[in-house]
């Protein structure tokens, strides 16, 4: 019996993979329990159009992430801070507080989350990663001015 697995199924394969199993093992488990559905054309294609509409959808989100990371490679933003007059800031200077001048100055929403920046603490100019999407980031310059 051939059937189109719903879900991933250990040692079967993987979601949207059509599989040849016994009659009563695609019968009594994998169709009953909602695992997997018997292969017909109506389904074949509602899967290969969700499959390219999940592709077209990486695309976009792809070509989106390449044109931001051209905006954003190498620029320096500039982020004025409280400090004392060591050269050290009165706290520090948080991803948040990065990802709201990345958004201000340029227009591009960054999650917090997707800054790779060590902890900055002093006066100066830091390298930070903007991670755009899987395999694309862009390299940043966060100088920090004295308020």
């Amino acid at each position: 019996m051939k059937v189109i697995l719903l879900q991933d199924v250990k040692g079967q394969g993987k979601k949207g993979d059509t599989v040849n199993v016994a009659d009563g093992y695609g019968r009594n488990f994998l169709i009953a329990k909602g695992l997997a559905t018997p292969v017909n054309a109506q389904v074949q294609n509602d899967f290969a159009g969700k499959a390219a509409a999940a592709q077209h959808k990486i695309d976009v989100d792809t070509a989106a992430a390449q044109e931001n990371k051209a905006k954003l490679d190498g620029k320096t933003f500039v982020l004025k801070a409280k400090g004392g007059d060591s050269g050290k800031l009165f706290g520090a200077v948080t991803g948040k507080e990065i990802a709201a001048l990345i958004e201000k100055e340029s227009g591009i929403k960054v999650d917090k989350k997707k800054l790779v920046v060590d902890t900055i603490k002093n006066f100066g100019t830091y390298a930070c990663t903007v991670k755009l999407y899987t395999g694309i980031a862009a390299k940043i310059n966060v100088s920090v001015e004295k308020e």
